[in-house]
């Protein structure tokens, strides 16, 4: 049984028990467990389903972390123009619970 998600911009195919790292999502602690209903595929055993309107992923947040750096540089020859920048992207960790449909 897998699910495809969307979160953050991005798309995850996740598992129950899979421990993903996602864009930070706020108003968010660690230990509280968090219900995700953008689900973009389902699939258990031999059926799958597109777009299914009834199912969420359960997940509990595991902490926060920042990621690599990543070092922004502009440059234009001849013209003595050069810019520095330097970026840090803040996830947050996610322990998928379940995949379960709604009532």
């Amino acid at each position: 049984m897998y699910a495809v998600i969307k979160t953050g911009g991005k798309q995850y195919r996740i598992s129950p028990g899979d421990v993903i790292d996602v864009e930070r999502l706020l108003d968010v602690k660690k230990g509280d467990e968090i219900t995700i209903k953008d689900v973009l595929l389902f699939r258990d055993e031999d059926q799958v389903v597109p777009n299914p309107k009834d199912v969420v992923v359960k997940a509990r947040v595991e902490g926060e972390f920042k990621g690599k750096k990543i070092i922004i540089f502009k440059y234009k020859r001849r013209k003595n123009y050069q810019r520095k920048k330097g970026h840090r992207q803040i996830y947050t960790r996610l322990k998928i619970l379940s995949i379960e449909k709604e009532a």
